[in-house]
């Protein structure tokens, strides 16, 4: 045993000295894996256990105005990012079909490697996504994918930055800062209430931008698979199998939303045209029936499918249980009347679900 935990000694010590990238030693985190590792693992605790146990007996925090600020914070952090990785090579200087590593000293290298820096450190902030959505008491939108989501990106962006901080794989964080920018630009608009939800009429569409984004993470990264390239294979298949992995959790949460809430709907619209619906407005009869898996009493009525499968819900859907009926009708696949049903605290986000980064 002994002469196996020396050889792992000496496998970790040749790997952190001599196979890692020199250039970010002195960086803040680098030195050690193990800050980084006891991060996310802290989150994964607090987000699955301390924190709802916290607030088991606590009244949900009001936090429209923090969300508000915090989103637009992160809105201009994102697009800072994303024009930094523009300006420290793609654009123009990098190849979208084979980008090796630049580990020289140069001012266009560095701007690279900071900036990979600065992307490492986003991935920490959007640890208050969880912690706002737990503030909030919405712990249904903190389901195990959300976590494994957000806990694993900050450690695998951690290996990234420390053993090849540039080239071809900073593609996916270009991508996913520019998908950012829309997605917290949306949680803020959805922040400041009802009467700014006309302007996130492309709330549906969200989604289906950050299944693209996969779509192209992993067609880009998997390309090296049939080209020779001087760059590290293992974080090509790293980052592209990242890429599959959201596009699968995304596309069960897109279904769960969408299509099968729409599926449900619509059987409730029939049902109450059947006659089984009163006209005040009140839900009863068939209609019930069409929804009564998602009724509970004294629970919130989650009209838009669940958040099954969202590494980072896309908005909190529009919910509210008022004196045990749901107030307002259908219209356009919706409960209609915001008065009753709007959650108007909603924003937050992931998936992403969050996250993905």
């Amino acid at each position: 045993m002994a002469i196996i935990l020396q050889e792992v000694q000496e496998w970790y010590r040749d790997l952190m000295d001599n196979k890692s990238d020199p250039r970010v030693n002195d960086f803040f985190l680098l030195s050690s894996p193990l800050p980084t590792l006891c991060m996310c693992l802290f989150y994964a605790y607090f987000s699955k256990s301390l924190g709802p146990r916290l607030m088991a007996k606590r009244k949900p925090m009001e936090l429209r105005s923090v969300l508000v600020v915090y989103n637009a914070i992160q809105t201009i952090f994102s697009a800072w990012i994303f024009y930094e990785y523009l300006m420290s090579g793609w654009w123009g200087h990098y190849s979208f079909k084979c980008q090796p590593v630049d580990y020289s000293t140069s001012g266009l290298a560095m701007r690279m490697v900071n900036i990979c820096w600065w992307y490492y450190i986003s991935k920490f902030t959007e640890f208050f996504d969880t912690l706002f959505f737990i503030l909030r008491k919405k712990n249904e939108h903190v389901s195990t994918l959300h976590v494994i989501h957000h806990g694993c990106m900050p450690f695998s962006v951690w290996m990234g930055l420390k053993f090849a901080p540039g080239g071809h794989s900073t593609f996916f964080a270009l991508l996913n800062s520019f998908v950012h920018i829309v997605m917290y630009f949306y949680y803020m608009i959805a922040a400041m209430g009802p009467k700014y939800q006309k302007y996130i009429w492309w709330k549906k569409y969200l989604t289906t931008f950050q299944m693209v984004q996969f779509v192209a993470i992993f067609t880009h990264q998997f390309q090296l698979l049939f080209r020779d390239c001087d760059y590290p294979k293992g974080f090509m298949v790293w980052i592209g199998l990242h890429g599959v992995m959201f596009l699968f959790l995304f596309s069960d949460f897109y279904k769960a939303k969408y299509l099968n809430a729409a599926r449900r709907r619509r059987q409730a619209v029939k049902a109450k045209a059947n006659g089984n619906g009163n006209g005040n407005g009140h839900a009863n009869g068939a209609l019930s029936n069409g929804l009564s898996k998602h009724f509970g009493e004294g629970d919130a009525l989650v009209t838009n499918g669940s958040n099954t499968g969202a590494c980072m819900p896309v908005m909190e859907d529009e919910y509210v249980k008022s004196n045990g009926h749901v107030n307002g009708a259908y219209k356009d696949g919706f409960l209609s009347n915001n008065d009753a049903i709007f959650n108007s605290d909603s924003s937050s986000s992931s998936l992403h679900q969050r996250k993905v980064k």
